[in-house]
């Protein structure tokens, strides 16, 4: 279906979707923009990738009264490279209004954005902390607000801005617009949708599989110390144009980065205890490809939107099931095909199985690549190189230094020379420790199905415990009363309870 085809979208929406090279709609914009044009509420499920911003942005822009130069529209994410990459997208659909969105984030100094605010923006993107602090300081005011966006909204929950959402949406006008868009639906979003939205129509867009098709999904069963000279023979085998590597912590992000630094890839990374600054900075390099690998944590690349992406490297596996959906998303968008990698410690199969288990998909076993992999890969792609050259065109004076070189050496070792002089293979590797890092267990909330023999036996042993203790204690009663001390251990256990009733009211 083509926006064109939706006979309410103002021709200055159409003019900037034509210049941002839409051609037609994705199922999800299909369902929500006609109801969202409605002014009714809506619920948006999908992954991320489907085109959700301008699902709800048109409808935004569409409820906007550009004179009134008020906020009229909020909408929430859960970091601030969503915050900002949602408000890039939303001011490239505002091409031809006098208008444009600004992001409020933490990170950043209030009062940038504060000067930033006196521009009279009609529509704000913000993380709801930082969108808290501008509501209290009355530096946004909400009296004027007609729509609010809820982006991600699961990742909110996850990572604990849930209460400011709520509080936010407590000081919001109640004739009120809202949408909530989340890849999941935990029960506090839906609280929060029987609380705060009026009849929401309910969309979800779900392939059968929750991962997308196009990534071709592979892991390497390996262990704790094999996988740093793995990694690096991986990017000497595929050599990847951008290629995201996921380590599960901030130490282990600087790691990386340090030891692929050593071994002379290009290569940063981001992770939260990093300044925003830098951040945007990196990913900026990244997005124009000054740089082919970014390490990264799973926070640090939530709602990451970059284009182009052919690699995704579970370094580690994720803490929650959820993110590795988030991480192999980065790859595999927009028509295009993806590979994952994911490495497994030989104790964390149970976890691989449950992953493939919530995302609907098999992964393919990889074996471990070979040092001698590596090289025959490298090499292969530098003789590529001189038969491009070749093809290229010659250079007279590079022929005659050939020609005299010929005279003296045999073709072969020449060649051979080249090769080796391009690859550097002589190089010596540089060492590599990363701290080792425990392997993952599968966590409570995931073992739905447990054996029922096996609950009959703990279950049969709980009680058998149970008799062992009781029968203890009969027998320490029997003694007690033996030798007189019933009373003795009453009143130990009284100055214990008074004790222990004086440590309470302490606190």
């Amino acid at each position: 279906m083509n926006f064109r085809e939706i006979n309410c979208i103002n021709e200055n929406i159409l003019r900037a979707i034509d210049d941002m090279g839409f051609e037609s709609m994705t199922q999800i914009q299909e369902q929500i923009i006609p109801i969202a044009l409605e002014k009714k509420d809506v619920i948006g499920q999908s992954q991320t990738g489907t085109g959700k911003t301008v699902a709800f942005g048109i409808p935004i822009i569409e409820n906007i009264d550009f004179e009134s130069e008020k906020i009229q529209s909020v909408i929430m994410t859960p970091t601030r490279e969503l915050a900002l990459q949602v408000s890039a997208e939303i001011n490239r659909l505002l091409k031809y209004y006098p208008s444009k969105s600004v992001a409020l984030y933490g990170g950043e100094e209030i009062t940038k954005q504060i000067k930033r605010l006196k521009d009279r923006p009609c529509i704000i993107v913000a993380t709801p902390g930082r969108l808290m602090d501008h509501i209290r300081r009355r530096t946004v005011k909400t009296e004027y607000i007609n729509t609010v966006v809820l982006d991600e909204a699961d990742e909110m929950l996850s990572m604990g801005f849930i209460e400011d959402v709520e509080e936010i949406l407590n000081e919001m006008p109640n004739r009120l617009i809202t949408m909530l868009f989340s890849a999941t639906m935990p029960d506090r979003i839906k609280n929060i949708s029987k609380t705060f939205m009026n009849e929401p129509a309910h969309i979800k867009v779900q392939s059968k599989a929750m991962t997308v098709d196009a990534i071709d999904q592979k892991y390497i069963e390996i262990s704790e110390h094999e996988k740093f000279e793995a990694l690096c023979r991986l990017l000497d085998i595929y050599q990847p144009p951008l290629c995201i590597i996921f380590g599960r912590t901030k130490r282990r992000v600087d790691e990386l980065i340090n030891g692929l630094q050593l071994r002379d890839y290009k290569v940063e990374g981001i992770h939260g205890d990093m300044r925003q600054e830098k951040r945007e900075k990196v990913l900026e390099k990244f997005k124009k490809r000054h740089i082919n690998i970014l390490v990264a944590t799973d926070v640090a690349a939530r709602g990451l939107d970059i284009s182009g992406v052919t690699h995704v490297i579970n370094f580690d596996l994720p803490q929650e099931i959820e993110s590795y959906v988030h991480r192999i998303g980065r790859t595999g968008r927009a028509g295009n095909t993806g590979i994952s990698f994911t490495f497994v410690h030989p104790k964390e199969m149970e976890f691989l199985q449950e992953i493939e288990r919530h995302t609907k998909s098999k992964m393919e076993k990889y074996k471990n690549p070979t040092g001698a992999q590596a090289k025959e890969a490298i090499y292969l792609r530098a003789s590529d190189k001189i038969v491009d050259t070749i093809t290229n065109g010659k250079e007279e004076q590079l022929e005659k230094i050939a020609k005299t070189l010929l005279e003296t050496y045999d073709a072969v070792d020449l060649i051979a020379s080249a090769l080796k002089i391009m690859t550097k293979s002589d190089k010596k590797k540089a060492a590599v420790r990363l701290t080792g890092e425990s392997p993952l267990k599968l966590s409570k909330k995931y073992r739905k199905f447990e054996n029922k023999n096996r609950a009959g036996s703990d279950k049969r042993s709980y009680h058998k415990k149970s008799d062992n203790r009781k029968n203890h204690q009969e027998h320490r009663n029997r003694q007690d009363k033996k030798n007189g001390n019933e009373k003795g251990n009453k009143d130990k256990k009284s100055v214990r309870y008074d004790r222990k009733r004086q440590r309470s009211n302490n606190e």
